[in-house]
């Protein structure tokens, strides 16, 4: 039942009932619980069986959002490469023992020299260095030393805030010159859940703290869904979407923002596409081209220097 509920998620906005969000983060953990039901009944030759091989059939297009069998690797000379990371301000708060995070991440995206590169929890740590000739940083304020940062080997001719109300996080675009093209990129990191796995309770007093926090996190991310979709109306051009979602592509957040767009992942992706370490598999970082692009190529990186995994995806325009 609830796998069935899963599917219908993405038709219903979080802002109207943000606790059913709470079912699109366990979507992946409760598909895999609804295989182990099937061998299960199957074994012992029971009904059952049937209910739970419908309910896995009517979602058997959603098993490529989680894992991909194999993709197409058509890397082409003069492919665009883009990168997106979260890098959890690069352990300004030391989640981690290690005194060379920023070092360590900054050197990372160095060797795989992406022309464009998008960061969340972006943080002004002198010990990460980037070598482009352009750039977009924006802080969440004044005060607040953290904030979003597209870098870009290609000139950015203008860039904008959308000031998200009321939130820690951000959207921020560039205008980037390719070629005789002019393509907006859009660095998206929507609202936090704030949990703590590593904690009882996920960090909470209580069972009704702990869900009155993810609802009003997932209300905020359905505001700020809306309010970035009737902003990308204004721009006609050809766009890429790049960011943290802190939600999955099972979620009303993805489909909204994905539409009428590619997933890099989906495209050329292969193996399990989390993005998130986590005791299951959580994808909710994305690249989303539109149309107007080919994707050649996509990979997660295991790197344990956030809590994040950096995504990459090279593509053409068509």
């Amino acid at each position: 039942m609830i796998l069935l509920v899963a599917y219908i998620l993405p038709y219903i906005s979080p802002i109207k009932a943000p606790i059913l969000a709470v079912v699109s983060l366990l979507f992946p953990l409760v598909f895999v619980i609804n295989i182990l039901f099937i061998i299960f009944w199957v074994i012992r030759r029971k009904r059952y069986a049937f209910l739970s091989i419908l309910a896995f059939a009517l979602g058997f297009g959603y098993i490529n959002s989680i894992y991909k069998l194999s993709g197409e690797e058509q890397i082409q000379q003069g492919d665009l490469s883009l990168m997106s990371y979260n890098v959890r301000m690069f352990n300004h708060y030391q989640w981690s023992s290690s005194d060379s995070i920023a070092e360590k991440a900054s050197h990372f995206i160095q060797t795989q020299s992406p022309d464009i590169l998008s960061i969340q929890e972006y943080y002004n740590d002198p010990r990460a260095q980037f070598a482009y000739p352009y750039s977009y940083v924006k802080m969440k304020s004044k005060t607040h030393k953290f904030g979003l940062a597209i870098y870009s080997t290609f000139p950015i001719i203008s860039s904008g805030s959308l000031e998200l109300d009321s939130s820690s996080n951000n959207i921020i675009f560039v205008d980037v010159v390719i070629k005789k093209d002019t393509v907006r990129v859009y660095n998206v990191h929507l609202e936090s859940l704030g949990l703590n796995p590593n904690k009882e309770n996920f960090g909470e007093r209580d069972s009704d703290q702990l869900i009155n926090r993810m609802k009003s996190a997932f209300r905020k991310q359905g505001i700020q869904t809306e309010k970035f979709l009737n902003f990308q109306k204004q721009w006609k051009g050809k766009s890429i979407v790049m960011g943290d979602f802190n939600n999955t592509a099972f979620s009303w957040v993805f489909k909204k923002i994905s539409n009428h767009r590619q997933d890099a992942f989906r495209e050329a992706g292969k193996g399990i596409g989390s993005t998130f370490d986590y005791s299951y598999p959580l994808r909710i970082d994305f690249i989303l081209p539109d149309m107007d692009f080919e994707i050649h190529y996509f990979k997660t990186f295991d790197r344990d220097y956030s809590d994040h995994f950096p995504i990459l995806a090279k593509l053409s325009l068509k």
